[in-house]
């Protein structure tokens, strides 16, 4: 590991978000000098205590065009974002919901669903052919979904018809050129999305209604696909594969990918009223990019198992305060998990193609071979 292989590892990380979002990814790397800044009736915040701040102490319409539980609610055809959206009792009643699934026992009932998977789709390793993570990715997902909500739909299909309901949408609320039809395209995918989501008598536990279920097929499925590929390929040009082959190191090079490529890079906020981040004013109604790749500080630190960022800032790409992601148990595992089935081969990236249509940053193609 050297800082040659992580500029080498940084720079293809970067072309997902100049791919994907040009304009807007464009804005905030020019504007990252600066904690808290404001343009017009927006205010760009990058600085971690100001990140923690506006999360924790500004109040937030959760509802308001141009924040994530918009979005939500978009992409379930008008269901209502469920977690996006919601605030006191509603919001607490409906993660203790999602408690069971997403704890220590709920993923561990998990991972003995993906652990073959992993086996079997990284298998042509070892015969010296290529793997393509991102299909790896969707089939995790998506099995991942259907055995957490009980369902027993194809799990490409479900993961296909989430990623197409969260391009769509977010993509109606990001800043830049909108997509024409984004709101009936939207519509069309959550309506597929939730005729696949129909569970089977006795398989898990799914959440009360559609909406809750679509949501939590929405969220891991478009964070998985964006996610996994994006470490593995920083772990490869990097040169961390000694550390992702050690048992005890695993788990934090997990946290520690996780952190820096930030696979929700950006949460739009709107403020419910007056009040200040990073010692900037902020008035009701202004619109607020909280930029939790910048928070986390990726740009001025690398992931080092051996040295790592400590957890309180890590976990910063989960969003902080109630309403964090209930699936950053989830996520660390599973990353951990793919991280020690890749190990053996030291794989190297053959291939990439940038994914210009997904909600998140992301590969279209990311293709690995084991090491010669």
């Amino acid at each position: 590991m050297s800082p040659t292989s992580h500029a080498r590892a940084r720079r293809r990380d970067r072309r997902v978000y100049l791919g994907g979002h040009p304009v807007l990814f464009g804005l905030l790397a020019a504007t990252r000098g600066r904690t808290v800044r404001r343009i017009g009736g927006t205010v760009l915040v990058h600085g971690t205590e100001a990140y923690r701040e506006a999360l924790t102490r500004l109040p937030l319409d959760r509802t308001a065009e141009g924040t994530t539980g918009a979005a939500a609610r978009s992409a379930l055809a008008g269901d209502g974002g469920v977690l996006f959206d919601q605030e006191g009792g509603e919001h607490r009643s409906a993660r203790r919901d999602l408690a069971a699934g997403l704890g220590a026992t709920g993923v561990a009932y998990l991972r003995a669903r993906w652990q073959p998977l992993l086996a079997r789709r990284l298998a042509p390793l070892a015969e010296g052919a290529e793997v393509d993570l991102v299909e790896l990715a969707r089939e995790l997902s998506g099995t991942v979904v259907c055995a957490l909500l009980g369902s027993g739909a194809d799990p490409y299909e479900v993961a296909r018809a989430a990623a197409e309901a969260a391009a769509a949408s977010v993509r109606s609320h990001l800043p830049g050129p909108r997509r024409p039809r984004a709101e009936a395209a939207a519509a069309r995918a959550a309506g597929r999305l939730g005729d696949l989501l129909t569970p089977e008598p006795a398989c898990g536990t799914p959440p009360a209604d559609g909406a809750s279920a679509a949501m939590v097929a929405v969220a891991a499925v478009n964070t998985t696909v964006a996610a996994l590929p994006r470490a593995v390929a920083w772990c490869a040009d990097a040169g961390l594969w000694d550390q992702a082959a050690d048992e005890a190191l695993r788990p934090v090079l997990a946290a520690e990918l996780l952190r820096v490529t930030a696979a929700s890079p950006l949460l739009p906020r709107v403020a419910a009223a007056d009040g200040a981040v990073g010692g900037c004013p902020v008035r009701g109604g202004d619109r607020l990019l909280l930029v939790a790749r910048h928070a986390a500080d990726p740009h001025r630190r690398d992931p080092d198992a051996r040295r790592p960022a400590e957890p309180a800032l890590s976990r910063l790409v989960f969003g902080v305060g109630a309403h964090a992601c209930p699936g950053a148990r989830l996520a660390s595992v599973q990353l951990a998990d793919v991280l020690a089935a890749l190990a053996p081969y030291r794989p190297v990236v053959t291939r990439a193609r940038v994914d210009r249509g997904a909600a998140l940053p992301g590969w279209r193609t990311l293709c690995v071979r084991a090491a010669s």
